[in-house]
């Protein structure tokens, strides 16, 4: 009988703490102490180990030799250089999408965007991010690029808390359902250059969220320079605006 549904699984433990970090209960840069956090969860060691092994593939939590390990903090500039590769790589897979995708798979990508839209002002909102993101997953697994999916997923995972952020900010919820709205329809009609004017778009804002949580630290930071990552038509400026 599979252990999929113990609570001490560390897949399941995992996602708990995962859970935490990104509403905040395990803020970035505090410590994972392991006989703190098994008391705690009721779990042995051993499980709990391999999950904050499991988050620190995603870049949720950082190892360190002889230490705790610690909720990983990064900074502006991290991130925002990370985001540039996770916006060129979510375009590529979106117009690679519209060529690509099977009637079924494109059918799940709307009725996720549906969902998304439904549930968005009043939903839980770890729950509707789950949705938006495997919406997101779903549109460059229709690429059909293993390579693709790949490394978009590493990307992802690091980018993880961040984009919970900036999702639960909610500041400029109808553009994000529009650019979903919009996505969603580029796709059933494989127009992969309305698909990433949408995706554009949609990063547009997000940076615009991202740069808004660092506002205290970016006023004075190297980051408050203007910088330019060129994209499939067009620049991608990531200064503030």
């Amino acid at each position: 009988m599979s252990d999929r549904g113990d609570p001490t699984y560390p897949a399941n433990l995992a996602r708990q703490l995962r859970r935490e970090i990104l509403i905040g209960d395990l803020p970035p840069g505090s410590p994972i102490k392991e006989r703190d956090h098994a008391a705690r969860l009721g779990v042995s060691r051993t499980p709990l180990r391999e999950a904050v092994r499991i988050l620190s593939q995603e870049g949720l939590v950082i190892l360190r030799p002889l230490r705790s390990p610690v909720v990983a903090d990064p900074g502006l500039q991290e991130v925002l250089d990370e985001i540039v590769v996770l916006r060129q790589l979510e375009m590529f897979s979106g117009e690679l999408a519209c060529l690509r995708a099977t009637e079924p798979e494109i059918d799940a990508i709307l009725d996720l965007n549906a969902r998304v839209a439904a549930e968005h002002a009043t939903g839980d909102k770890l729950d509707v991010f789950d949705l938006d993101m495997q919406m997101h997953r779903n549109i460059v697994a229709a690429a059909h690029n293993p390579a693709l999916a790949r490394t978009h997923g590493e990307y992802l995972a690091r980018l993880w808390r961040i984009r919970f952020i900036s999702a639960s900010q909610r500041t400029d919820s109808a553009r994000v359902l529009a650019d979903h709205a919009g996505m969603a329809q580029a796709l059933r009609a494989r127009d992969g250059a309305t698909m990433m004017r949408h995706i554009r778009s949609h990063f547009d804002g997000f940076i615009r969220n991202v740069e808004r949580h660092f506002a205290p630290d970016a006023a004075s930071g190297p980051a408050n320079a203007r910088e330019t990552a060129g994209g499939p038509g067009q620049p991608v400026k990531l200064g503030r605006a």
